[in-house]
C-alpha cells in the first residue's frame, strides 16, 4: 500500500465519524444488553423456579382436595387470565372504561408508559388506538422536548447569574466594570453541562421520594417498592406490576389523583431531560473514544509514511504538510489539539447561540434527507463548525445545540 493510500485511509476516519460512533454505541448497548441479562438472569431466575414449584404444589393440593381435574382447573384459571385482560379482578377496583378511567388511560398511552392494566379488547378500539396513538404520542413528545428546552435555557439563566454573583463578590472584576456589571459578558465561561445533570439528577430524585412518600400510606406499598414505580413510570418503562390510582374507593380521592397527575407530568418531563444530558454524556465519552482511536490509526499511518518515505527515497519526509483539513499529517493532529479536552469539558454553547439553536432541528433534517436523497456527502465541517453546534435531530439535536459537547473539529 503506497503512502498515500494510508494517508487516504487516516482522512477518511474523519468522514466517517458519525458512522464509527454509531457502530461504537450498537457494539456497547448489545454489551451492555447481555451484561444486564447475565444479571438479571442470575438474580430473578431462582425466584421464577421457586414460584413455579410453590404455585404446581397448590394447584395439585386444590385439584385433590376439591377433586378438579388439572384440566377443568387449569380451563378455568385460563377463563380468568381473560377476564383479568378486560379489568375484571378478584379485589374491588375502579371502572376502567368509565370517564376518568379512560382518561388515565390515554394519559398512558400519549406519555408512551403504557402500564397494560388497561387496553382495549374491541376491534373498533384497537383501530381507534393506532390513529389516536401516532398523534398523541407525537405531540406529547413535541411537547417533552419544548419543555427540554425551557429547563435549559432556564438552567443556564440561573447558572450564569449566580456565576455573576461569584465575580461580583470576589473583586476580581476589571475597575472600569465594577458599576456596571451588565455590560460585563462573562468571556470563556458557559455553565457546564454536568452541573446540568447534577440539578435535574437531585431535581428527578427529589420528585420521586416526594411522590413515593405519597404513594407509600396511600397505596399501601413499601417505600422501596413506592421508588421503584416512580422510576419505571417516569422513565416511560411502565411495566404495569405497580399502577396508581386503580383502588374504587381513596381517602381524599380528588386531591390525590390531581397530586398523582401532577407528580407523573413532572417526573416524566424531569427524566426525558436527564436522559437527554446523559445521551449527551455518552456522546462524548464515544467522542473520546474515536478520537483515542483516531490518534493510534493516525500515528501508525504517519510512522509506516515516514518508514517508506525513507526508504523509497522518493521524496522527502512530510512532516508540516498539511492535509485538507488543515492539521499536520505527521503530528498528533487531534491528540495535540484542544479540541478533546473541550470535548469533554461539558460546556455549553452561549446564550446568544442557545437563543439562535431553537430553530435549527428541522432545518438540519431537511437538508441531511436532501443530501442523503441527492446522494450529496456531508462535510465534516460545516454550519456546525461555526456557530459551535454539532447538530442532530430531536431531542439530542435541541441538546447538542445548547450544550457544547463537541470541538470546533467533529
Amino acid at each position: 500500500m503506497m503512502p498515500g493510500q494510508r494517508l487516504h485511509g487516516c482522512r477518511s476516519l474523519h468522514f466517517n465519524e458519525d458512522n464509527g460512533r454509531f457502530v461504537l454505541l450498537a457494539i456497547l448497548i448489545i454489551l451492555y444488553l447481555l451484561c444486564g441479562a447475565a444479571v438479571f438472569s442470575a438474580i430473578e431466575r431462582p425466584s421464577e423456579l421457586r414460584a413455579h414449584g410453590r404455585w404446581n404444589g397448590t394447584l395439585l393440593n386444590f385439584s385433590e382436595t376439591f377433586n378438579i381435574s388439572l384440566q377443568d382447573l387449569n380451563s378455568f384459571l385460563r377463563e380468568y387470565e381473560s377476564a383479568i385482560a378486560a379489568g375484571i379482578r378478584a379485589d374491588a377496583l375502579r371502572p376502567r372504561w368509565d370517564f376518568t378511567g379512560a382518561f388515565y388511560f390515554v394519559g398512558t398511552v400519549v406519555s408512551t408508559i403504557g402500564f397494560g392494566m388497561t387496553t382495549p379488547v374491541t376491534v373498533a378500539g384497537k383501530v381507534f388506538l393506532i390513529f389516536y396513538g401516532l398523534l398523541g404520542c407525537a405531540a406529547t413528545i413535541l411537547f417533552f422536548n419544548l419543555f427540554l428546552e425551557r429547563i435549559i435555557t432556564l438552567l443556564a439563566v440561573v447558572m450564569k447569574a449566580v456565576r455573576e454573583r461569584r465575580i461580583r463578590n470576589s473583586g476580581l472584576l476589571p475597575p472600569g466594570i465594577r458599576h456596571d456589571f451588565s455590560a460585563y459578558s462573562l468571556p470563556g465561561w458557559k455553565p457546564s453541562v454536568y452541573h446540568v445533570m447534577l440539578i435535574l439528577g437531585l431535581s428527578a430524585i427529589t420528585i420521586s421520594c416526594c411522590a413515593s412518600a405519597m404513594y407509600t400510606p396511600v397505596e399501601g406499598w413499601a417505600y422501596l417498592d413506592s421508588l421503584y414505580f416512580c422510576f419505571v413510570t417516569f422513565s416511560t418503562i411502565g411495566f404495569g406490576d405497580f399502577v396508581s390510582s386503580q383502588t374504587a374507593t381513596y381517602r381524599y380521592q380528588s386531591l390525590y389523583r390531581v397530586a398523582n397527575f401532577l407528580f407523573m407530568l413532572m417526573g416524566v418531563c424531569c427524566i426525558y431531560s436527564l436522559f437527554n444530558v446523559i445521551s449527551i454524556v455518552i456522546k462524548q465519552v464515544l467522542n473520546w473514544m474515536l478520537e483515542k482511536m483516531s490518534c493510534l490509526f493516525c500515528q501508525r499511518c504517519n510512522k509506516a509514511s515516514a518508514f517508506l518515505g525513507r526508504r523509497n527515497a522518493i521524496r522527502p519526509g512530510s512532516k508540516g504538510r498539511q492535509s485538507r483539513f488543515g492539521q499536520s499529517l505527521d503530528s498528533d493532529g487531534p491528540c495535540d489539539s484542544d479540541t478533546e479536552g473541550r470535548r469533554l469539558s461539558g460546556e455549553m454553547i452561549s446564550m446568544k447561540d442557545l437563543a439562535a439553536s431553537n430553530k435549527v432541528s428541522l432545518a438540519i433534517m431537511q437538508k441531511q434527507l436532501s443530501e442523503s436523497a441527492n446522494g450529496y456527502p456531508r462535510t465534516v465541517c460545516g454550519s456546525s463548525c461555526h456557530n459551535g453546534f454539532s447538530g442532530g435531530v430531536g431531542a439530542l439535536g435541541i441538546m447538542n445545540n445548547r450544550l457544547a459537547e463537541t470541538s470546533n473539529s467533529r
